[in-house]
């Protein structure tokens, strides 16, 4: 056990740096999680990346916002949006089979990536805000969608999270990362008040993880704070490129 632990932790360890500048942790640390702990079932192991994975967002969240300008405007409202949307997702896991959604995401992603390499300057400056008072209502139907699908589905949610900010609210990578944290922390936080209750938590793991999750969580956002948006933006698009080619691998051979 002390062999696996210490593979999970190192796996916590880069989960947390490149969530915390663009997200994506999870597709190295639940695959992680299911390799060193075979005999556990899913929900066990969904559970305990979240209760690891959530202090190392808490982290982030609170290092941007101790450092920047967070656009609370828009984060409040789809965090708000998220939680209660993220539950929604959950729910309908059991009638909507997953399978469906998988190529509409590969698509989806392949259009987030083709679009930010067309242009070059997505994202790396403030782009033209939404008038006022659309703000709040765009933020809070952003944020039911993205919990929605985080709830449901879960891979790809920080990118998508930070492609919509970016996109529709005209914040820059490094901003709409910040956001996309506090966001985030939301979703993780709605997805625990499932998993503890019901006891799919392995404590000693995911605590030991959070330590490490926090460790990649502060040098990622260091890291994201120095070189600002252009830095950002190109881990969104390595962490985005390497989601299509899991959903392309996914699909077909599914």
């Amino acid at each position: 056990m002390a062999s696996e632990l210490a593979l999970l932790s190192l796996a916590a360890l880069l989960a947390g740096f490149i969530d915390a500048v663009a997200g994506g942790g999870g597709l190295i640390q639940v695959p992680a999680l299911f390799n060193a702990l075979p005999a556990e079932t899913p929900a066990t192991i969904f559970g305990t990346n979240k209760g690891s994975s959530i202090f190392g967002t808490a982290n982030a969240a609170w290092r941007y916002a101790r450092r920047l300008a967070l656009p609370w405007d828009i984060a409040l409202p789809a965090s708000v949006a998220a939680f209660v949307f993220s539950f929604v997702g959950a729910a309908t896991v059991a009638w909507l089979p997953k399978d469906v959604v998988r190529p509409l995401v590969l698509g989806m992603m392949i259009f987030v990536v083709a679009y930010t390499l067309l242009k070059p300057d997505f994202g790396k400056l403030h782009g033209k805000p939404l008038p006022p008072e659309r703000v709040r209502p765009w933020a809070l139907i952003t944020g039911a969608v993205l919990g929605f699908y985080d709830g449901f589905f879960g891979p790809g949610a920080g990118s998508f999270m930070i492609f919509a900010f970016v996109g529709l609210f005209g914040l820059d990578f490094l901003r709409a990362s910040s956001a996309a944290k506090v966001v985030n922390l939301t979703t993780n936080a709605a997805a625990l008040c499932f998993f503890i209750p019901t006891g799919n938590m392995l404590w000693v793991t995911a605590l030991t993880m959070a330590a490490f999750n926090i460790a990649g969580a502060r040098v990622g956002t260091r890291l994201a704070l120095r070189h600002g948006s252009g830095f950002v933006r190109v881990i969104f698009l390595v962490v985005s490129t390497v989601l299509i080619g899991k959903f392309g691998y996914d699909t077909l051979l599914s």
